[in-house]
């Protein structure tokens, strides 16, 4: 039996025989359940890496595996039932007049009955937040509900994978703090592997692990706290660092002691308690 993960084994890219590789020998895994964030500047390969997960592209050196099947063009169809994929822009990926038409659209592809489509509709929204949404117009809903709805098509096929390719990109503070609250019920509850490509650090802080792609190469692999204490390597290569993290940094040149590197504004504040209740 098969080992539930994706693999990538010596993967090398280019997108025409004359362009230099976008991707050049990348070797990581990602584990079933697993939350990984990959991050990079513009062009270090991260949303290449993603459409190579879900078929949308093949590399031309090396291979890709998705519980132990290799992905080509011969089985890509049975790749996207485990790997499902929501884009920066959810428009792109509308095609329902109604939100239940929506969702019902992945699953009508594969030919499943109509009873578990309904159920699935139903489920699929409940767990988004969009359940009242069901009869809705998609072009009439916020960014962050038709994000919801995006990720409720994905899930309504029932993936073991889910890849968010910038998929908070393009909405406003509220609406990305909608979506992350989303995805991480999704994870506890249905046990989805989810692969964040993103410039949000806050998303990065959620991950489990991190992936920092550079110039095509899996540059460092590593936890959230350990890839931003290393904060000075990740500013060379063109990457940022959450405010808490370069706070904390200000706070130990004023000799205020900070024992581990906080991600989030609560580790912060127990630090400055820890350090406050020592003095």
């Amino acid at each position: 039996m098969s080992q539930k993960r994706i693999e990538f084994k010596n993967v090398s890219f280019r997108y025409q025989e004359n362009m230099p590789w976008v991707l050049k020998n990348v070797n990581f895994v990602i584990e079933a359940n697993e939350w990984v964030a990959i991050i990079g500047h513009n062009g270090s390969g991260k949303s290449t890496i993603a459409k190579l997960m879900n078929g949308l592209l093949f590399p031309q050196e090396g291979e890709v595996l998705v519980n132990g099947e290799l992905v080509n063009e011969e089985n890509v169809w049975n790749v996207r039932k485990n790997v499902g994929m929501v884009f920066q822009n959810p428009d792109n990926q509308f095609v329902g007049t109604t939100v239940r038409d929506d969702v019902a659209f992945g699953m009508e592809n594969q030919g499943m009955p109509r009873e578990l489509m309904v159920e699935r509709i139903k489920e699929s929204l409940q767990a988004v937040g969009m359940s009242e949404f069901e009869r809705q117009e998609p072009h009439r809903l916020s960014g962050g509900q038709k994000q919801r709805v995006a990720i409720a098509s994905v899930l309504a096929v029932s993936p073991q994978y889910m890849i968010l390719d910038e998929a908070t990109a393009m909405l406003d503070p509220k609406g990305r703090k909608e979506i992350l609250q989303t995805i991480r019920h999704l994870q506890d509850k249905r046990h989805v592997s989810l692969i964040t490509i993103t410039h949000d650090l806050k998303e990065v802080t959620q991950a489990e692990r991190v992936i920092v792609m550079n110039q095509g190469e899996v540059w460092m692999e590593d936890t959230p706290r350990a890839i931003f204490a290393k904060k000075e390597k990740l500013i060379e290569i063109g990457l940022d660092t959450p405010f808490v993290t370069k706070l904390a940094d200000e706070m130990k040149a004023a000799g205020i002691h900070v024992q581990r590197e906080p991600l989030n504004h609560q580790e912060l504040l127990e630090e400055l308690w820890t350090s406050h209740s020592t003095m």
